[in-house]
């Protein structure tokens, strides 16, 4: 048996997910639990020095990196008192600064060195490194959690940051970024001064645009073929100018994004319908999106309990975590396109 505490922050920046998690080997499954998850805030200073640091020097970066990585100790510590565990070891996603595979460069920032002195627990950190050295996406790193964990399910969607999907196909798991999700409505809300939108409200009240659709359904990215990836330098780049030179009332920008995000997960699924699809990640709260969905694809949407709804990432990663101290693959190079399988992870021991 394993106990592990599984540490995640997206790109969204809604704040530091944390996970205590149990998992105990049985003949050909994996009994797994969240016992106790929180989402710690991020404080306005940290949510400004994350988003500012991608215009940082390397000085700073270095020093972000390595505070960041004693702020998140100091939370793991906190949460571990206030729970009342003790876990074998910590599993640390970080945080996504820099994602650009085809520069065989990633860089998730927290450093494992800083959480174990915070901690005094061992720390698995830096999972995506090995794999873009390799030749792969480096993302994503979820779909072995969702093939192993999951199985009952024929797709694992998350809708966080970005979409993305997990499925067997002819024999292998398939899994890629589809688009951008919370990354670009939480922007929107933004302006409405809301963190997000919730339930879908402002989305729903607005009109759709069939002009900026066909620009956004007609972005490159889409005809590719998976392994594929997205990170924000893409969104900055392809969907942010799209926005802005359209001039259209926020509702509509919303409604019409919405509709989006649904036509691109429609068109990803659309080889193998009927299915049954778990849900997780903060989109799952939006009904408007999931309504929207569900006229795209039909029936067969499965949304669990808050805990696996808002935590799934984290509990995997705490499986990856295992599966790093095992020392056996916890990356798909079908998946991410890496000429093999891989364990990534580097460990910090107390």
């Amino acid at each position: 048996m394993y106990k592990v505490i599984g540490v995640m922050s997206g790109t969204s920046l809604d704040g530091i997910d944390v996970a205590y998690c149990v998992f105990i080997p049985r003949k050909n499954a994996i009994l797994n639990q969240i016992v106790a998850a929180e989402t710690i805030p991020y404080p306005d200073e940290w949510r400004q020095r994350l988003t500012a640091l991608t215009g940082e020097n390397a000085q700073s970066f270095c020093l972000t990196h390595h505070d960041y990585g004693h702020y998140i100790g100091g939370v793991v510590r906190d949460f571990m008192a206030r729970y009342k565990v003790n876990p074998d070891f910590i599993a640390c996603h970080g945080h996504t600064v820099f994602h650009q595979p085809t520069m065989r460069m990633t860089a998730q920032i927290g450093h494992g060195a800083a959480i174990v002195a915070e901690t005094g627990i061992p720390v698995v950190t830096d999972f995506r490194s090995l794999d873009v050295a390799l030749g792969g996406q480096g993302a994503p790193l979820v779909p072995i959690g969702d093939k192993v964990l999951f199985a009952k399910y024929d797709y694992c969607l998350n809708l966080g940051g970005f979409v993305n999907v997990s499925y067997d196909y002819e024999g292998k798991r398939i899994a890629y970024d589809i688009c951008p999700c919370n990354t670009v409505l939480n922007f929107l809300a933004a302006k409405a001064g809301s963190s997000y939108d919730d339930g879908g409200g402002l989305a729903r009240d607005g009109k759709l645009d069939e002009k900026l659709l066909q620009k956004l359904n007609s972005l490159s990215f889409y005809g590719l073929t998976p392994p594929k990836s997205l990170g924000m330098e893409w969104v900055t780049q392809n969907i942010m100018p799209l926005l802005e030179k359209s001039r259209l009332d926020l509702k509509d920008l919303m409604r019409t994004f919405t509709e989006h995000i649904a036509m691109q997960i429609g068109a990803a699924v659309r080889h193998k319908l009927p299915s049954r699809m778990l849900i997780t990640g903060g989109g799952a709260y939006n009904t408007f999106l999931i309504e929207r969905l569900k006229a795209h694809i039909g029936q067969g949407i499965v949304i669990p309990g808050k805990l696996l709804i808002d935590y799934k990432e984290a509990l995997i990663f705490a499986y990856l975590g295992v599966l790093r101290m095992e020392q056996q693959p916890n990356t798909l190079g079908t998946v991410t396109g890496a000429r093999r399988d891989s364990c990534g992870g580097a460990v910090y021991m107390s």
